[in-house]
């Protein structure tokens, strides 16, 4: 059935089962022992056995449960289905983060259709927190509801955001950043996307932007922030995708992208 309470559920259930198992195996390492990683795009960019292992959970369990369903996967999982809804699975956002043993990482589950994120789970475990929503039932964090911020001024906003991989393009958004700080009350840079959308859904960020992300980073992210009454765009407006995303309280969301592409135009100028 495609019910959105019922995928949510299962979303809700891949991403704590999977999240889990990696954190058991992150924690059962010994004193002093590495995580032992491999690189995708660039030498920063790591991949380590407890991702593949995490994706491999939640495919296994999806095929079996729903094998008509297309599953997408940031460990290379690209399964074509034939029913109108895929999978869009990142099982460890923040890998970087888990190498270093830093607490900002998740695993991320949603299921899309061809009007957008149907329904999505994001499970923190360090924090055991468990955010979720479906399409126009709100969003939750361990099954109570949240809303976003109600954030009014861009000077007084706490603002997330992220970088990319490739050095050119963290020098680019590097620039773009430090002539927005002083228009903010200030900026944190997690490392998790996911983390980072799901801080806006819950009012612990006012705002949060980024570019150069891929589909299984904003899936169920974005759907619970707006879900929260958080505004998702790109930096022009329009829908909020890999390209760009901007979430934000609805009080400083315009302001935000009016920033963001003041500075932008400045530099091009």
């Amino acid at each position: 059935m495609n019910d959105p309470d019922e995928l949510r559920s299962l979303a809700a259930d891949l991403a704590r089962r999977a999240g889990s198992a990696a954190y058991a195996g992150r924690r059962g390492l010994g004193v002093g022992q590495s995580v032992v990683h491999d690189t995708k795009s660039t030498p920063t960019d790591p991949v380590t056995e407890f991702d593949r292992a995490a994706e491999t959970l939640i495919v296994d369990t999806l095929r079996e449960r729903r094998p008509l369903d297309t599953i997408i996967g940031e460990e290379g999982t690209d399964h074509v289905g034939s029913s109108g809804l895929a999978w869009h699975i990142d099982p460890i956002d923040g890998t970087a983060n888990f190498v270093y043993d830093q607490p900002a990482w998740c695993t991320s589950v949603a299921v899309v259709d061809e009007h957008g994120t149907v329904a999505g789970a994001v499970f923190v475990p360090v924090t055991d927190e468990l955010f979720s929503a479906s399409r126009g039932a709100g969003a939750t964090r361990n099954g109570e509801p949240i809303r976003c911020s109600d954030a009014s001024e861009l000077a007084m906003a706490l603002v997330g955001t992220g970088f990319a991989y490739a050095p050119t393009t963290r020098a680019a958004q590097a620039r773009r950043l430090a002539a927005l700080l002083p228009q903010v009350r200030d900026v944190r840079r997690l490392g998790s996307a996911a983390i980072d959308l799901c801080l806006v859904a819950c009012g612990r960020l006012d705002a949060y932007y980024e570019e150069h992300l891929n589909s299984w980073d904003l899936a169920a992210g974005t759907l619970i922030a707006s879900e929260a009454g958080a505004i998702t765009t790109n930096f022009h407006g329009g829908p909020a995708g890999p390209d760009a995303t901007v979430a934000s309280a609805p009080g400083v969301h315009a302001a935000l992208v009016d920033a963001i592409v003041a500075i932008d135009a400045s530099f091009d100028a």
